[in-house]
């Protein structure tokens, strides 16, 4: 996974956010709240080679089951790719 869009993650009042920057900020009119799950996931996107590697890298991080992993995982990587903030870099779409 690679991220596609400009953000910067910030602590806002407590919140944490993602800031649109640069020409992202033409694109994107918001904050986006993240839970700390979701800050985790989008902190170690980029170092993770595939959903089962970040999912292993949640469930170290956190004392949560697999099941909830990877449901947390996959509905909020989903939502980025949907939007476009973040790109699958392996051919087969799968990471």
């Amino acid at each position: 996974m690679k991220i596609a869009k400009e953000f910067i993650l910030r602590d806002i009042a407590g919140e944490c956010v993602l800031v649109p920057t640069g020409a992202t900020t033409q694109e994107f009119n918001g904050l986006i709240t993240m839970s700390d799950t979701a800050k985790f996931i989008w902190e170690n996107m980029e170092k993770a080679d595939s959903l089962d590697a970040m999912i292993e890298m949640i469930l170290e991080e956190y004392e949560i089951d697999e099941e909830t992993a990877r449901r947390d995982a996959v509905g909020f990587i989903s939502q980025l790719v949907q939007a476009g903030f973040v790109e699958c870099t392996k051919e087969d779409k799968t990471w």
